[in-house]
């Protein structure tokens, strides 16, 4: 049962990589409007998490390897992506969709161009960014208990299991007295991932400890290009023996999956005005993202042009 269960997701795995890096290919193939629909509930951060994210906002490809569905969404409304939900006022929502292009179309040529958009996907990008650096400060107080600005792995492991329903004192007892832990398969193997991951975020000279800035990489891999590079690794490693064919074998998987590439930045921006792009134009006017406004918000607009150029 477990070798299908891996035989499985290394499939799923090989099948998201291999459909989104197709998706990107030709930015300019306008699909028909159908945008994807929020079915990933948003989770209640803890601000003393301290298990790595499986989502990383701004991120294309979540951290099992599967796509981020909601990449797009993410780059184009950065932090006020909560303030869009189906539950929304349509009229208020249309308002702030017309306030987003407004600040999207620097030169007020009431068009969105893709170098435009660009610009506005690596400033979203960067909010993001900014949002785990904060959340970050919170985990690390979380398991640093003395305070010294270094969090040791026993340190880590300790207030993991604990997250995990262990008695902490317990476990703190056993693992100074070097005594075995015994533990589920599950936990184990979890724990075993995230030791790898802890080693490879201890920046040389390696002593075994990670710093505040050192733990934000074991967090966000995107903050650095070393840890971006052994999620790149991983991943690939649970393709297995998925083999890509001619026209993708160049492609530079960390720096594809750097979030703050400004290539891929362009290439995001191209297929974003291509999804709405009717008149063909390779420009974005306010009718058009206003009529996909649930493909760039996740929020269906109902009666979209009523008075958009009053409003505008």
């Amino acid at each position: 049962m477990a070798v299908w269960r891996e035989l499985r997701s290394r499939n799923l795995l090989a099948l998201s990589l291999f459909s989104y890096i197709l998706l990107t290919l030709d930015v300019h193939a306008r699909p028909a409007n159908m945008s994807s629909s929020k079915d990933k509930s948003a989770a209640t951060k803890d601000e003393n998490e301290i298990l790595p994210p499986d989502h990383l906002n701004g991120l294309k490809m979540e951290m099992d390897g599967h796509l981020n569905k909601d990449f797009h969404q993410e780059v184009f409304l950065g932090k006020e992506m909560e303030e869009f939900d189906e539950d929304s006022e349509p009229r208020r929502n249309r308002r702030k969709l017309i306030e987003i292009f407004t600040k999207v179309d620097v030169n007020k040529d009431r068009s969105v161009s893709a170098k435009e958009m660009q610009q506005w996907i690596m400033e979203k990008t960067k909010e993001h960014f900014n949002e785990a650096m904060k959340e970050n400060k919170n985990s690390f107080q979380a398991v640093d208990p003395d305070g010294d600005g270094f969090v040791t792995w026993d340190e880590y492991k300790i207030k993991f299991l604990a997250s995990k329903g262990f008695d902490e004192k317990e476990i703190a007892d056993k693992i100074n007295n070097k005594e075995e832990l015994k533990l589920d398969e599950e936990t184990q193997e979890v724990l075993e991932s995230l030791k790898d991951r802890w080693f490879q975020a201890d920046n040389p000279p390696a002593d075994q400890r990670l710093d505040e800035e050192e733990f934000l990489s074991f967090l966000h891999p995107e903050h650095s290009k070393g840890m971006l590079r052994y999620m790149v690794k991983e991943i690939v490693r649970d393709l297995g023996k998925f083999k890509p064919s001619k026209s993708l074998r160049g492609i530079q998987l960390p720096e594809y999956m750097d979030p703050m590439n400004e290539h891929n930045a362009l290439n995001e921006a191209k297929q974003m005005i291509a999804v709405a792009d009717e008149n063909q134009n390779r420009h974005l006017e306010l009718e058009e993202i206003l009529r996909y406004s649930e493909y760039f918000t996740g929020s269906k607009l109902m009666d979209y042009a009523r008075n958009v150029h009053e409003e505008f």
